[in-house]
């Protein structure tokens, strides 16, 4: 599957921000279920964007900007080449052991009611790890029911299994959250999915967990399956923070104002054709699933 990514993250400030530095983990890299054809970041103002690795393996940039601004945009255009794996995912960089992933970060800590969800589900059949994953899949969406909508960074799994709903990064890290609690090494993942049936708003998240014998599988519980072509996985953390798309800082600006804009769609000569007829469309909203 071909398919093509415009996502554009526009910040306006109440008035001119200096030092405006942004993290960014837009950038996918290359593994056995997708390959990066294309792939360009754009400020909309002059500064330094420079490329490095972090310590899960993610392509980072961070850009500096050279003046005062009263309004950014950060544009996101490419093309993945994508493939069905059944959700295994092989060939991708891996920079930190498999146990590094059954630890728990505020945001993922199981709370007594996490704690007996999984316990429960764990219960329920066969107790291989495949299985109770595929029990998990579908039971989290069940007891967290997913909205679409901006995500927030200081949303824990426990609140948000509390609440009873979330956004997808809520359901992400509720599934991280009980797969760990049963010592099953599991992490969050952000990036693109591509939906026939309704259009996608936002970026995406889902999980991976460790399955004897093969390997990291995607698991995506705001849906309740298992990756598929239609995903495009950007960066890997073990939790929001650590594969957020995008996190800055800033001095002064007064009051700020996010607006996202995002096409998934399909790529290649036909796509080209279709943009060439106006039959592209563009949705916004808060950063989220």
């Amino acid at each position: 599957m071909r398919i093509r990514i415009v996502h554009d993250t526009v910040y306006t400030y109440e008035q001119p921000a200096r030092g405006l530095i942004q993290l960014m983990r837009l950038t996918p890299r290359d593994h056995d279920g997708q390959h990066v054809r294309e792939w360009r970041i754009e400020p909309s103002v002059n500064g330094r964007l420079t490329a490095r690795e972090d310590g899960y393996g993610n392509l980072v940039h961070w850009f500096t900007a050279d003046d005062p601004t009263d309004a950014l945009t950060v544009r996101v255009t490419g093309e993945v080449e994508t493939f069905e794996t059944d959700g295994i995912v092989r060939g991708a960089v891996e920079r930190l052991p498999d146990l590094f992933y059954l630890r728990d970060t505020p945001l993922t800590e199981a709370s007594p009611e996490i704690q007996a969800f999984a316990k429960r589900v764990a219960g329920e059949g066969d107790g291989s790890p495949l299985a109770i994953l595929h029990r998990l899949l579908a039971a989290v969406p069940e007891t967290v029911a997913f909205v679409p909508g901006p995500a927030s960074a200081s949303t824990s799994a426990a609140q948000a299994f509390a609440a009873g709903s979330g956004v997808c990064q809520d359901l992400a890290q509720v599934f991280v959250t009980a797969a760990r609690h049963l010592e099953i090494p599991a992490r969050y993942v952000s990036g693109y999915v591509r939906r026939d049936d309704e259009e996608e708003d936002a970026a995406h998240a889902w999980a991976e967990a460790l399955v004897p014998d093969l390997g990291w599988v995607g698991f995506d519980p705001a849906y309740g399956f298992s990756t598929t072509e239609a995903h495009v996985r950007v960066a890997t953390g073990l939790d929001y923070l650590g594969a957020a798309p995008i996190r800055g800082s800033r001095t002064g600006g007064g009051t700020e104002t996010l607006t996202v804009t995002l096409q998934v769609g399909e790529g290649g000569a036909q796509a080209q054709r279709s943009r060439g007829q106006g039959q592209g469309q563009t949705q916004s909203q808060s950063q989220g699933g």
